[in-house]
């Protein structure tokens, strides 16, 4: 018989292992998760909130344990993120890696550990629009459509907020596959407008050519569709080069409320100069999302550069800016939370973590100095 040790005590145990050596991956092949020039390349249990209606101090300020039964339908003031009582919340978790490659990861016992076991507060469905399987593409868009759906259904049991992501890529331009954008929307807010747990992430990462007028072009459009039906729901908008130009959202924002602006980063490649162009994105006002980061360099695996992903976390903690990890899956590569070699969907125990998992458990625990 084996006995399981469970995850939190084995990681306080043993410490973090950087051993990188994972196992062959039998998951199917498809694009990095993000592509970018050269240089542009002891915390209480979470599983019960807290006594104080969660509460809880991180550095020298406190903000709220998030969770929808506790902070309810959020909205945006001024750069914050806040619940319905109006205090900052921050968001703190994780993605899925495509939904068409790694369905199985959406269930509801590994979002319920998520919540209880390593204190996440959110989880954002990614689904791509091209690449194969993908929802403009050749994917099935039916059975995608109910995989999200099933995901914000299993956060809300887990008491997670859900991101639902329209996970723009290889096309570039969010504009290219807007018919398609305006019709999954507007009937998915129809189907989740009720839900007080669901936030909308309308174009993951525009990138080439693609400029910030285009980006608002599409977000006018885009926007209003989803607002028929969940009024009051928050939107993360994504931003120019591969969800870096904070700086032109600030320059220009929309004109919705509820309304947030993606930066997306990967430590090993994207350091101080970002850190600092999001530090005063947020300090001119600007409610900055990061929806998406990895501890490695910008094609998702990689060296990790812990040192980097420490200060990024440190920056965010700071400014009460919310932040979601790249990826659950078990795919050979450095953002994957799991080894290659792990088949589990949930259960998951320190021996099946990677860096990047075994460095997300520790900072969700504020276990990192």
């Amino acid at each position: 018989m084996t006995v399981r040790i469970p995850l939190r005590a084995a990681v306080v145990a043993l410490g973090l292992c950087l051993c990188l050596g994972l196992g062959a991956c039998s998951a199917p092949s498809e694009p990095p998760v993000s592509q970018d020039p050269a240089e542009e390349a002891p915390a209480e249990d979470a599983a019960a909130p807290a006594e104080d209606e969660g509460a809880h101090a991180r550095g020298d300020r406190e903000t709220q344990d998030a969770a929808p039964s506790l902070t309810g339908e959020l909205r945006v003031e001024g750069s914050r993120l806040v619940g319905e009582d109006g205090r900052p919340v921050q968001l703190r978790g994780v993605s899925t890696h495509g939904l068409a490659w790694y369905p199985d990861y959406v269930n509801e016992t590994l979002f319920k550990e998520l919540r209880s076991d390593w204190g996440a507060s959110v989880v954002r469905l990614a689904m791509y629009t091209e690449e194969s399987g993908g929802y403009c593409t050749d994917g099935d868009r039916g059975r995608l459509e109910d995989l999200v759906a099933a995901g914000v259904e299993a956060a809300a049991e887990a008491d997670l907020y859900a991101i639902v992501d329209w996970h723009v890529l290889a096309e570039g331009d969010p504009n290219a596959h807007l018919n398609e954008a305006k019709d999954f929307f507007g009937r998915m807010a129809e189907r989740l407008g009720d839900r007080p747990n669901v936030i909308y992430e309308i174009c993951n990462e525009p990138n080439g050519d693609t400029s910030w007028d285009d980006v608002r072009r599409y977000a006018n459009e885009v926007i209003p569709v989803i607002r028929e039906h969940a009024p009051g729901a928050v939107v993360i908008v994504g931003t120019p080069t591969w969800s870096q130009e904070v700086d032109k959202a600030a320059a220009e924002p929309l004109t919705f409320d509820n309304v947030m602006y993606a930066l997306h980063f990967y430590a090993a490649t994207h350091q101080q100069d970002l850190r600092d162009r999001l530090q005063t994105a947020v300090e001119a006002g600007l409610p900055v999302f990061v929806s998406e980061f990895g501890v490695c360099d910008a094609s998702g695996s990689g060296a990790v550069d812990l040192a980097s992903a420490d200060a990024w976390v440190d920056l965010m903690d700071s400014l009460d800016v919310s932040f979601v990890c790249w990826n659950l899956s078990n795919k050979d590569e450095s953002s994957a939370l799991f080894k290659a070699g792990c088949a589990k969907t949930s259960g998951f125990e320190r021996e099946d973590l990677s860096a990047e998992g075994q460095w997300l458990w520790e900072v969700l625990h504020g276990e990192r100095e």
